[in-house]
């Protein structure tokens, strides 16, 4: 979605008879999924069999004007429909094509499926939550496509220079696995596994930590600095803790801490601290803090069928940034694409009687 907001053409390409499946998955708008309208925004849709011979010409159609091809297939898949890398670098020697899977394309897990916690499972994520607590955002899945759109943009950039395209490899396990680097110094330094809730920033100090306010809402504490640490020890008035900020009984210290801010609610702390503390927003505080609204980050977009639907901003402030287009309805756009790439309108109807389309 990024590369779309940014201005480029994105065509999604999507199976005939049911496309992706995001598109059947409740809630839903006027007939439409709320999943798949989230993150299909300045997309256009197209759809085509690409086990058919005449499927597979079109894509190369589409191979020789595009300059990027982005797929998700078990590794050998492509292979097997003859839409691979190699096939498309002879149509185009200029495409760049990235390829998203769980394991990467070799090794001795490459032929396996996997989801986003399994994926958090193996990188060991799940291993530095408390209680193994999956997290609320599908973090595997979601670096996996930002990794993508770095490579994807830098593989642009290079090709201005080499007028070479790339394959581009990206596994949501090495992804995960990336992000470990602070968890990782501390085990090669120790060789020892980081513990759940004793890691510094996950849990274990007092002064970097969730807690209840009186009216039974939340806020987080971020006082990790000493400058913080002092103001806040005063703010409370209990000078006497700025020496113990970290003392080995975290435990104790927190339980103190977790008393006081019992005592007042979430809004009165939130403007007393307002430096290192913020509240514990639901999704419906979230779009509706001033910061938010602010920064556009909640906008709006007209659907042929859903009517005016919410869309979450762009979050990249700054650059030239596309107008927000609606997602595309299920093959909106296939008759258009076809036109485009020269074909007949007595070629495109014996297409969709073929189900090429």
């Amino acid at each position: 979605m990024i590369l779309a907001d940014l201005g480029c053409d994105i065509i999604k390409i999507e199976e005939p008879t049911t496309g992706d499946y995001t598109r059947w998955m409740p809630p839903f708008i006027n007939g439409e999924s709320a999943r798949f309208l989230s993150v299909n925004r300045n997309k256009r849709s197209m759809t085509l069999n690409l086990k058919t011979e005449k499927g597979r010409e079109i894509f190369f159609k589409l191979v020789q004007k595009s300059d990027v091809v982005l797929e998700s297939f078990r590794p050998g898949t492509l292979q097997k429909l003859q839409v691979d890398y190699e096939r498309a670098q002879e149509v185009n020697p200029q495409i760049i094509y990235c390829s998203i899977t769980a394991y990467g394309q070799n090794g001795p897990y490459k032929s396996k499926a996997a989801h986003d916690i399994n994926i958090l499972g193996l990188g060991g994520v799940l291993s530095i939550t408390k209680d193994r607590t999956i997290p609320g955002i599908q973090i595997a899945d979601t670096t996996s496509g930002l990794l993508a759109c770095i490579a994807i943009l830098t593989a642009l950039i290079t090709r201005e220079k080499t007028k070479k395209g790339q394959y581009i490899d990206i596994s949501m396990l090495d992804g995960v696995i990336s992000l470990l680097s602070v968890h990782a110094a501390e085990y090669f330094a120790t060789n020892v596994s980081p513990v759940p809730e004793k890691m510094p920033l996950s849990g274990g100090l007092a002064c970097y930590h969730v807690y209840e306010t009186k009216d039974s809402k939340f806020i987080t504490l971020g006082a990790l600095e000493p400058k913080f640490w002092n103001l806040l020890c005063k703010t409370i008035e209990r000078e006497d803790l700025i020496p113990e900020q970290l003392r080995e009984d975290q435990k104790s210290l927190k339980k103190v801490l977790k008393d006081i801010f019992k005592q007042k609610d979430q809004k009165e702390w939130v403007n007393i601290l307002t430096d290192m503390c913020t509240p514990v927003n639901s999704l419906e505080e979230v779009f509706q803090d001033p910061q938010v609204l602010h920064r556009d980050m909640l906008s709006f977009v007209d659907h042929p069928a859903a009517g005016t639907i919410n869309q979450i901003g762009i979050p990249i402030k700054g650059l030239d940034t596309t107008k927000m287009r609606p997602p595309p309805l299920f093959g909106e756009h296939t008759r258009a694409i076809l036109t485009n790439l020269g074909f007949l309108e007595t070629e495109i109807e014996e297409f969709k009687e073929l189900g090429v389309i």
